[in-house]
């Protein structure tokens, strides 16, 4: 079975958190270590970001970060050979995020395959229209039985988001906001509403909430509402503060999810 099915079959209380950081950044070589401190320190799942140099949907903290790891020479190639360097030690879910076009370049097919043969579970690739999902990248990705995973977000129509339910396995990735990535002091009630109307869905996959979750609040928020929480440029900010050293980073997350 597929690690991320494996991982929402096996939960039930739903408080799952999920980590997400960008390969490459603050070091080239850290990307293996910060993986294997996150599962021992009992994160749920990894969003391994694919840097990129025009990450649209990304607020400054992932874009600099971005930057930073293509200026250390972070490529598709070099990352698929870390993970792959660590594959047999990986037992958490492992998802690529990365936009279309390093994709495209690296090849739908040898894309699939190399996250099959490095250990990665699934793929978010926020720029990919749902029609090429379906007819080019869907056909590809099942044959690897690699999980694509799609965004929703509070401007998603239903018949939109019934849509992706009926096309898509794994779990649906919900945005907080129709906004950039970035951290959010609470979520307001237009916010919750959304979470609220997306429950009585009663969708087939399971959720995870992302886009700025940083405190207790917004995490209580997100897994009230879903099966778990999805946190990015908080880690992404903490781990530049840290040079990249994952277990103080996590240190200080864990204290402001507190708070």
């Amino acid at each position: 079975m597929n690690k991320i099915n494996q991982l929402f079959a096996n939960s039930t209380d739903q408080k799952l958190l999920s980590l997400y950081f960008c390969a490459g950044c603050p070091t080239l070589e850290g990307t293996a270590d910060v993986i294997l401190t996150l599962q021992r320190r009992g994160i749920a799942m990894i969003e391994v970001g694919i840097p990129f140099s025009d990450p649209l949907a990304d607020g400054p903290v992932i874009q600099s970060a971005a930057t930073q790891a293509l200026k250390n020479g972070m490529t598709l190639k070099t990352l698929f050979s870390q993970l792959a360097s660590i594959k047999d030690q990986v037992e958490i879910p492992l998802v690529l995020m990365g936009y279309l076009n390093p994709i495209l370049h690296y090849g739908i097919e040898a894309f699939c395959q190399s996250c099959v043969e490095a250990g990665v579970s699934g793929a978010i690739i926020p720029d990919l229209p749902f029609d090429d999902y379906l007819n080019i990248v869907k056909p590809v990705a099942d044959k690897y039985d690699l999980r694509i995973i799609m965004l929703i977000t509070p401007e998603t129509s239903e018949e939109r988001i019934r849509f992706i339910d009926d096309n898509t396995d794994g779990f649906i990735y919900m945005v907080s906001s129709a906004a950039i990535t970035g951290t959010q002091k609470s979520f307001d009630d237009a916010k919750q509403a959304y979470f609220r109307r997306i429950n009585a869905m009663n969708l087939r996959n399971p959720r995870m909430i992302g886009f700025g979750i940083s405190n207790a609040q917004t995490l209580k928020a997100a897994q009230d509402n879903a099966a778990g929480a999805i946190i990015g440029s908080k880690f992404v900010t903490l781990l530049n503060e840290t040079n990249g050293n994952a277990d103080i980073a996590l240190d200080k997350l864990f204290e402001a999810l507190t708070k």
